[in-house]
Parts: structure tokens; sequence; C-alpha cells
């Protein structure tokens, strides 16, 4: 609880000192708290977790892991928005303050053991974001683009209290365990209200995910929002939502797998085609990168479909991978844009002359998101391929491996325009060093990963 609380007072800390004109601050406070909150995580590690504050949150391995995997990729990011947000607004400190509100939000997901406090933690990491992604006032883009996330989120949240209402209604209580007890004594006596409460939450959790059928919102939304908010929300909101759907479906509904099984594995399948058939499409490589997030909702849907004791560590590799790549690929196009002005694949055309690094780096970035072996995406993508193998769904996996290789080719495309284009301007590109410092982690990450992955595997 110690990280929730930091997180909580940081971002009230950090308001007061863009009232006070402090924003040379700003970015150090925020990293400093940041990491004060992941040591807290670390610190529970070898503690007995117990449902603490009458059930409310359980701060178990799961919780502490996807937690701490958040409040990483959040330092990552916020290192990204050095001189960032100075160029959309004077307003330096609100940005920062929304974006530790939300990671506050996305924590109380990770670690909720009650209805209460994924609702609470999914409407505060929600409602900062509506803001973030809306922040340019003047760019009409953006504009829609909060309108669109705000509403589908309204929408989403609907389906998720509607469902958790049922679900209340034929168990009484609120509590995961409560739930889980009540599945295990009524195996043959499952009121429908349950089973319909189980349908509308999954609806509501796969709005928040961007799965297919339910993520017509996602395209949109990330290419109106500012590059860096577009990062912030493919990796740390997906990591949260995940965990939080992970926690659910693990804790309280594998003795009906049957009934939602089908279910979901409909929904990874149409997942699966949507985002990368869509992905395939695009000339914008945000947009590109806004669909194959789709797609990777999909993979990690994997875990959820075939359940068991490697759940956990399967989802939590694969989601480190993206975000480590993500994080990679969005910053790199924050840089080209400022040289280019635009978002397009051209904009990389000649990259590996003017800056064989720059190249280098995405080009790490883009083969751990097509799952190329020695990358950090390849162990995710394994281990998610191995649980379905395990689990005899044959026909999924088989519809996967084909999507991989549609997911290779579009990947591989910025990368040749990078080495076998040709650019008119050929200027150097320059890298900040606060860029060079966060490229040079994620891709050390993502071959140590790829190379070396028991250290991670073996944390949940």
């Amino acid at each position: 609880m110690g990280a929730i609380i930091t997180l909580s007072l940081l971002a009230i800390l950090v308001l007061y000192l863009g009232l006070y004109n402090a924003k040379g601050a700003l970015l150090p406070v925020t990293i400093a708290g940041l990491l004060l909150a992941l040591g807290f995580e670390i610190s529970l590690w070898n503690t007995d977790a117990t449902p603490l504050y009458n059930g409310m949150v359980l701060f178990d391995h799961l919780a502490l892991s996807f937690s701490s995997l958040c409040i990483i990729v959040t330092i990552l990011i916020v290192l990204l928005s050095k001189e960032y947000f100075k160029a959309i607004s004077d307003n330096v400190a609100e940005y920062y303050s929304l974006i530790l509100f939300s990671v506050t939000g996305a924590l109380l997901v990770c670690s909720y053991h009650n209805f209460a406090m994924l609702f609470i933690g999914i409407e505060i990491m929600s409602v900062a974001l509506y803001i973030l992604v809306g922040i340019r006032k003047r760019d009409l883009v953006s504009n829609e683009a909060s309108l669109k996330y705000f509403i589908m989120g309204a929408f989403s949240t609907g389906f998720l209290l509607f469902g958790i209402t049922l679900m209340y209604g034929a168990t009484v209580t609120f509590d995961l365990e409560g739930l889980k007890q009540y599945v295990i004594a009524n195996p043959q006596g499952i009121s429908p209200l349950f089973y319909a409460g189980i349908l509308l939450i999954l609806v509501g959790l796969c709005f928040k995910i961007g799965a297919a059928p339910f993520h017509f919102w996602t395209p949109d939304v990330y290419e109106g929002a500012p590059i860096l908010i577009t990062s912030y929300m493919s990796t740390v909101v997906k990591v949260a939502s995940f965990a939080g759907f992970l926690r659910l479906f693990s804790t309280v509904l594998v003795p009906l797998n049957d009934f939602w099984t089908p279910v979901l594995l409909t929904i990874c399948i149409i997942t699966l085609f949507v985002g990368n058939i869509s992905a395939l499409m695009q000339s914008s490589f945000k947009r590109m990168l806004a669909y194959s997030s789709i797609a990777h909702a999909g993979y990690m849907l994997f875990a959820i479909v075939s359940l068991g004791a490697d759940s956990a560590s399967g989802i939590f590799t694969y989601a480190t991978a993206y975000s480590l790549a993500s994080v990679t690929a969005f910053g790199i196009l924050i840089i080209v844009k400022r040289k280019v002005g635009s978002e397009q694949f051209e904009s990389f055309n000649g990259l590996a002359k003017t800056n064989p690094l720059l190249a280098l780096l995405l080009t790490i970035a883009m083969l751990s998101l097509a799952g190329i072996p020695l990358t950090a995406g390849f162990i995710g993508k394994f281990m998610m391929f191995n649980a379905v193998m395990q689990d005899y769904h044959i026909i999924l996996l088989v519809l996967a491996a084909i999507n991989a290789v549609v997911g290779v080719f579009y990947y591989l495309r910025v990368v040749v325009n990078m080495y076998f284009r040709t650019q008119e301007e050929n200027s150097k590109v320059l890298i900040p060093l606060n860029y060079q410092l966060v490229f040079f982690i994620a891709a050390a990450l993502t071959l140590l990963i790829g190379v070396y992955p028991d250290f991670l595997i073996q944390l949940n």
C-alpha cells in the first residue's frame, strides 16, 4: 500500500511545484517518487500475501510484479517527457500529475481483491487519460480522440458495473474470495445472474484491453493523442488491465471455464485477425502500432484462454517484452517526427545512413514485437503458444501462427525503409541524452530477456 500512497501524494506535490514555478524540479522529483514507490513494491516481495483493509487489496506476487512493471515503464516514459510537454503547453506540472494519478489507478487494478477497488482503480486510471488524450486543445484530432475515449470508456464501464451488479445479486458479495467460495459450493446450481455477469464483465474488460470487436476506439484514440501519451496507454494501461483480467479469471472463474472459454476463444481469434490485417493496411507508423497493440492483446489472451500455473508468468513476460519495444518505437517516432514532421513509414527512409544507432535500436524493437528469436518478444510468444498447445487449442495455434507471419511483414516494413530506401534530406538525427538512456535500457533488457529469460519468468 506504500506505493499507492506515495504516488497519490507525489501527484499532489507535483501540482504544488508547478504552482510555485519550480518546473526544473518536476522531472527529478517525479522520478525519485516513482523509484520510492518501486522500492515499496520490492520490499513486500517476501512477505505473506494476505488481503488487507477488510479484503479490499491483495499484494501477492502477481500484484507486485505487474505493479513494478507499470512503475518501471512509467519511469521510462517520464524520462522521455523532458522537453516534450513544453512543446505542447506551458502547464507542464499538470501532465506529470495526471500521469501519476493514472499509474496510481493502475496499481489499484493490479492489486484489487474486491470489485469496488477494481472499479475505483479503473476510473482513476482512465479519467486522467481522458484529459491527457485531449490536452492539445487547439488540435481537432486530439479533441476528437479525447471525446471518443471518454464516451467509449464510460460505455465500457457501464458494462463492467452491470456485470458486477449481477454477480453481486447472485452471491451478495464483491469479495473475490467470497465469489470463489460461491462457485465451489454450487457446482450445479450457479445462478443465471452470475453467468450473465461473467459475460458483461468480459465485455467491459475487453474494452479496456482493446480486444476486438470492442476495439473501435483504439486506433483513433492512439493516433489523436500526443505520442508520449499513446506510449503510456499502449503499455501501462494494457499491462494493468490484463493483470486485473487475469486475477478475476484465475481466482474465481476457473471452475466455470467450459462456459466462458468458447466466448473468449472467439474474441481471441477475431482480435488476432482484425489487429494484424488492419496493421498490414496502414501507411502511418503510429496507426500501425495502434492496430498491432490490438493483435498483441489477442496473443496475451492466450494465457487466459488456457489458464494454468504458468499463465501469470506468461502474460508478465509478454507484457514486459511488448512494453519495452513499444516505448522504444514511440520514442524514436517522436525524434523522427521532429525532424520530418510526419508519422508515415516514409519518414524513416534512409535512417540507417543518417543515424545507424537509432536504426539499430528501432530494428531491435521491431524484431521483438515480431517475435524473432534472441529477443524478449520471442520468449513471450513462445510462452503464449506453449500454453495454448498444452491445452490442445490446435486451431487457435494454427491461426495464431498465420497471424504471426503477417506481423513479421508489417514490422519489417519499417526496417526495409530504414536500410533500403533513401531520403532526400540526409541531415543527421540528434538523440537527446535522456532518450539515449531510455533506448539503451529498453534494448539491453530486450536482448537480455531474449537470451536469459529465466530470471523474469521465475518472478511469478
